[in-house]
C-alpha cells in the first residue's frame, strides 16, 4: 500500500522509519527545513530497539496520489494539511494519530467518512531534532471506526500495513478508548508547564497530587455525561476509577511509581515537544476538551481551565513555570 506520512514528529518519523525498514512503499511531507535533513541524512532512531539511520525521501508537500494517507500533525494544523494536499488525497484511506475526537471531526469536513480512520497509538516517542527521535517504550496501535461505518476490508488493509511497525488492533469502540486515552494524555500538561521531562516532573508527589486532581475532576464530568470509556491495552478503565477514588496522598505515590518507570530515557510529552520547537500544542484538544464538555453541560473544571492557561502562558511568553508557582497557581483547586 502506497503510503505518505504528513508529519515527521515523534510518531511520524518513527512510523515512517519502522514502516520503510519493511519495505514499506513510504514517504514523508514536512516542512522545508525537515525535508532538507532528512532526505540530506535519513531518521536517526535510537531507544528500545536500539540505534539504526533510515533512508525516508521527504518532501513539502504529497507529489502523487497515495492509498494511505497518515496524519501526524498537530490537531490544529490537520485542515491546512488537508487543503494543500486536497489534489492527491481524494481517494485515499485518512489515518488520524492526534488525541481526542476533534481530528476526525475535522478531516470529514473534507473527506467521505467511509474513508476516515481513527487510531490510537500507545507506543512512546520523543522528538530531539528534525529527524532525530528517540523510541521510548513499545505499545500497540489500535485503529477503528470513529465516525460513521465503512467496509471491514479497508480497516484489515491498513492494519497489515501498520502491523509491519507497531501491533495493531482493531476496535469496535475507538471513541470510547479515546476518552480514556485523553485522560492519559491529560498529565502532559504538567510537564509542560515545569519545562521537565515526565520523570522528573512527576517524582515529586506534590506535583502528582495535581495529576490525580485533573483525572478526578475530568472523571466527575464524563461521568454526568454518561460517557462510557472502553479499556486500552495495558490500560484498563480501572485505573483511572480506582485512582480516583481512593485517597490522593495514597494515588499520587502510585502514579508517581508508574510515571517514573515509563522509560529509561527522558519521557518529554507531546505539549512540551510542540513548545519546545516553537510550535502551538495540543492543549485545548486535551485538558481543554475536559473544559468545554464541562461549559457545555453547564459544570466546572477549575482545575483543567488552569493548566489550559498556564500551558497557553508557556506558549506566549516562551518561559516555564517553578515547581512552587504550579502549585501556588492551583492551591485549592484540586481535593
Amino acid at each position: 500500500m502506497k503510503t505518505a506520512i504528513i508529519g515527521p514528529g515523534a510518531i511520524g518519523g518513527l512510523v515512517a522509519a519502522y514502516l520503510k525498514e519493511k519495505g514499506e512503499d513510504v514517504y514523508l511531507v514536512a516542512r522545508p527545513e525537515s525535508v532538507h535533513v532528512i532526505n540530506l541524512a535519513g531518521l536517526k532512531i535510537s531507544g528500545v530497539r536500539g540505534e539504526t539511520k533510515i533512508a525516508v525521501e521527504a518532501h513539502t508537500q504529497l507529489i502523487s496520489k497515495p492509498e494511505l494517507v497518515i496524519l501526524a500533525t498537530k490537531t490544529q494544523d490537520i485542515e491546512g494539511a488537508l487543503i494543500e494536499n486536497a489534489p492527491f488525497i481524494k481517494d485515499a484511506v485518512i489515518l488520524t494519530t492526534q488525541n481526542g475526537l476533534a481530528a476526525d471531526v475535522i478531516v470529514a469536513r473534507h473527506i467521505p467518512e467511509d474513508r476516515i480512520i481513527s487510531s490510537i497509538v500507545m507506543f512512546g516517542s520523543t522528538y530531539l531534532e528534525p529527524g532525530v527521535i528517540v523510541h521510548n517504550f513499545e505499545g500497540s496501535w489500535i485503529i477503528g471506526r470513529a465516525l460513521g461505518k465503512g467496509p471491514d476490508q479497508k480497516l484489515i488493509d491498513v492494519s497489515m500495513v501498520l502491523d509491519n511497525a507497531f501491533p495493531t488492533v482493531i476496535s469496535e469502540n475507538i471513541a470510547g478508548m479515546k476518552y480514556l486515552k485523553i485522560f492519559i494524555n491529560a498529565n502532559n500538561c504538567i510537564s509542560a508547564i515545569l519545562g521537565l521531562s515526565m520523570q522528573e516532573s512527576f517524582k515529586d508527589l506534590d506535583v502528582s497530587l495535581i495529576s490525580i486532581g485533573i483525572w478526578r475532576e475530568a472523571f466527575n464530568i464524563i461521568s454526568r455525561q454518561g460517557i462510557e470509556m472502553v479499556s486500552l491495552p495495558g490500560f484498563p478503565v480501572e485505573n483511572i476509577t480506582k485512582l480516583t477514588s481512593m485517597p490522593p496522598q495514597e494515588a499520587a505515590r502510585i502514579f508517581s511509581g508508574i510515571m517514573m518507570s515509563l522509560s529509561k530515557d527522558p519521557l518529554y510529552g507531546s505539549i512540551l515537544q510542540s513548545i519546545k520547537r516553537g510550535r502551538s500544542s495540543e492543549i485545548d484538544y486535551i485538558n481543554g476538551e475536559f473544559v468545554a464538555m464541562a461549559e457545555k453541560n453547564h459544570l466546572e473544571a477549575p482545575l483543567n481551565q488552569k493548566l489550559v492557561e498556564l500551558v497557553h502562558a508557556v506558549e506566549e511568553t516562551k518561559k516555564f513555570f517553578t515547581r512552587d508557582e504550579l502549585l501556588s497557581f492551583t492551591k485549592g483547586l484540586y481535593g
